[in-house]
């Protein structure tokens, strides 16, 4: 595997490595808030979405983008 590669040309916007900690953070509060919710409403309640709880600009990566695989080849590999 020291020489795999990319299919597709994308990457993180920024120099962090994952947002699997922010993932996690962001699903314990929407079951928390959810759980008040029905708690409070009752079955009929409405569930929340994870909008509502976190966005993306608020994890540690803005989201992810193409770049140009012949400018940058480094990039292309795993």
């Amino acid at each position: 595997m020291s020489r795999s590669k990319r299919h597709t040309s994308i990457r993180g916007i920024v120099a962090a490595r994952s947002e699997k900690s922010d993932k996690r953070v962001a699903n314990r509060t929407l079951r928390h808030r959810n759980k008040i919710v029905v708690q409070k409403l009752g079955e009929e309640a409405q569930p929340l979405v994870m909008n509502e709880v976190m966005t993306t600009w608020q994890m540690s990566k803005d989201g992810k983008s193409y770049f140009d695989p012949r400018k940058y080849p480094k990039q292309m590999r795993k």
